[in-house]
């Protein structure tokens, strides 16, 4: 064998040796990631043992056996924050960045998002403040048990609680029913969760065209995203979990997704690209 042969040789086996390097360096997640859901507009989307929507689409599309796979399971709101709190559940999404679940879980930002007051299209004067809304002691509130937007967020449900002006449902579409049937004048969540939510249910569909947003300055856009347990996951899963997930966002997947799902009005008052 020439020299030129063999020097051909030898690069074809470092190029293979490296080529498999490389793959395994993606680190492939040791184990099925559990992934306990709840329906929340178009992010999540359950139907029976069916789960589908923006983020379980694209956990889909980015599964492999050479990088992670995914077990999705519905379960209401307020459980999903508990599982994930005692570790039952490996990730949690979609969901607000806050100083509570930094404690459990790091956090990937994928898009910016914030509540705003919901209601339906009325004469009624915008509320312009915090304030305004605590003032306003004939007005009831509704909010979805577990959705949690940061302190500002939790501050204003403590004072309507303690005002007896709070009305806790335990999903959104039970707390559309509640807005619809005039038992509250008010929800609190992102504009995108409850659009979601009444697009997908004869029982509130007829909201959809109806529905006001009203931001208030207490309640600022905030990162939103998925985390990842500190405590079910090995730090070798994290890494790869977030790979994956950095990924997807670099490359405008998760945007596109809602660009596809809600319209330019819902996405205008509660949602951004990062």
């Amino acid at each position: 064998m020439s020299m030129l042969t063999k020097c051909h040789a030898v690069r074809i086996v470092l190029v293979l040796l490296l080529s498999h390097l490389s793959l395994h360096a993606q680190a492939a997640c040791s184990r099925v990631i559990n992934a306990p859901v709840t329906s929340l507009g178009f992010s999540v989307i359950v139907n029976g043992d069916s789960v589908t929507g923006i983020y379980p689409d694209i956990f889909r599309s980015l599964s492999s056996k050479e990088t992670c796979q995914f077990q999705f399971s519905a379960v209401p709101r307020a459980r999903l924050e508990a599982m994930f709190e005692n570790g039952q559940a490996d990730i949690l999404f979609p969901a607000i960045r806050t100083a509570k679940r930094d404690e459990l879980g790091f956090f990937i930002p994928l898009i910016y998002t914030r509540a705003t007051l919901v209601s339906l299209q009325s004469a009624r004067p915008v509320i312009h403040n915090q304030q305004e809304l605590l003032e306003q002691k004939n007005l009831k509130v509704v909010v979805v048990r577990g959705f949690d937007y940061g302190e500002a967020y939790q501050a204003i449900i403590a004072e309507l609680q303690k005002q007896g002006r709070l009305v806790v449902e335990a999903d959104t579409v039970s707390a559309a029913r509640v807005l619809k049937a005039g038992i509250a004048d008010f929800s609190i969540m992102a504009p995108y969760i409850f659009a979601g939510a009444v697009q997908g249910d004869v029982r509130v569909e007829d909201m959809v065209d109806k529905l006001r947003f009203d931001p208030l300055p207490e309640l600022p856009w905030s990162d939103s995203g998925i985390y990842l347990s500190k405590k079910s996951l090995s730090q070798d899963d994290r890494n790869a979990l977030q790979e994956m997930m950095e990924k997807a966002a670099r490359s405008g997947m998760v945007w596109k997704g809602f660009s596809r799902y809600y319209k330019p009005e819902v996405l205008k008052e509660g949602n951004r690209p990062r």
